[in-house]
């Protein structure tokens, strides 16, 4: 037998774990407040723009009627604001404030465990709260379809490159005020131009062409494609939201670096 000591791998799956169940204890004492607004919100979004908008406005859009349009957009927004701000906020604060991450990384845990887990618990939260509004359209005529199972799949996929984009942010800022500039100039563009509220061939054509590389929009899409019929071109939209993922992940990890141990 060789007397070389065993190799660890790269992405030891203990130590993801470990991590992951620091954080899951940790949601257990705040998931009913979290559970509730993630209920409430795309309610209240349904009845303010599905039944107010829609009512008065718009009746359908492209054959669906408005308030499912809404329903089935609003997703996407769930899954965002349930990954990148949970994600900036609580890794500065975690690394800046609370110091845990020194105390994780004095473990056998390196910058890209510890990023790959904080990325996969946060994504799996999101996956799960996206399908919210799908639910609570149900209750305002959407039928279900087979293909609705899919959709915690889609929004964990899109997560993971949003909870790694709000890592790569805390990882970069020096102070939380700066947090304001990224939800202005970044995530709220996003969100208003997925096609969650108005379709995006209303838009004109520079802003159509812009919305095709905008991960929220892909993910609606998929999520209507889950609702009401998928085409050929939604596998690309998948791979691109992997892609998005990848390269997130890479970001986030040097970034962090940056931060926790150069």
């Amino acid at each position: 037998m060789s007397g070389r000591p065993e190799r660890m791998r790269r992405l030891e799956p203990a130590a993801i774990a470990g991590v992951m169940s620091r954080e899951i204890a940790n949601f257990r004492t705040f998931w009913k407040a979290t559970t509730f607004s993630s209920v409430l919100e795309p309610t209240i979004y349904l009845l303010a723009f599905g039944l107010g908008l829609g009512s008065t406005i718009v009746a359908n859009v492209d054959g669906v009627d408005y308030i499912e349009f809404v329903g089935t957009g609003m997703v996407a927004t769930a899954v965002i604001f349930a990954s990148a701000l949970p994600a900036m906020f609580g890794t500065f604060v975690k690394h800046r404030f609370q110091r845990t991450y020194d105390a994780i990384l004095a473990a056998p845990v390196d910058v890209e465990e510890l990023v790959t887990a904080e990325m996969l618990w946060l994504s799996l939260r999101a996956g799960f709260f996206g399908c919210f509004p799908l639910i609570v359209c149900f209750f305002f005529g959407l039928d279900p379809a087979w293909g609705m199972l899919l959709v915690p799949f889609f929004g964990f996929v899109t997560a993971l490159g949003f909870s790694a984009f709000g890592i790569a942010v805390a990882g970069t800022v020096s102070k939380i005020d700066q947090f304001n500039y990224v939800t202005t100039t970044v995530i709220t563009p996003l969100f208003l131009v997925a096609g969650t509220f108005f379709p995006i061939n209303q838009l004109p054509e520079g802003f159509q062409i812009a919305a095709q590389f905008n991960p929220l929009y892909q993910l609606v899409e998929l999520v209507r494609g889950a609702a009401f019929g998928f085409e050929a071109v939604d596998i690309l939209r998948v791979l691109g939201l992997m892609l998005f993922s990848l390269v997130m992940w890479r970001i986030a990890v040097r970034q962090l670096t940056k931060r926790l141990i150069d």
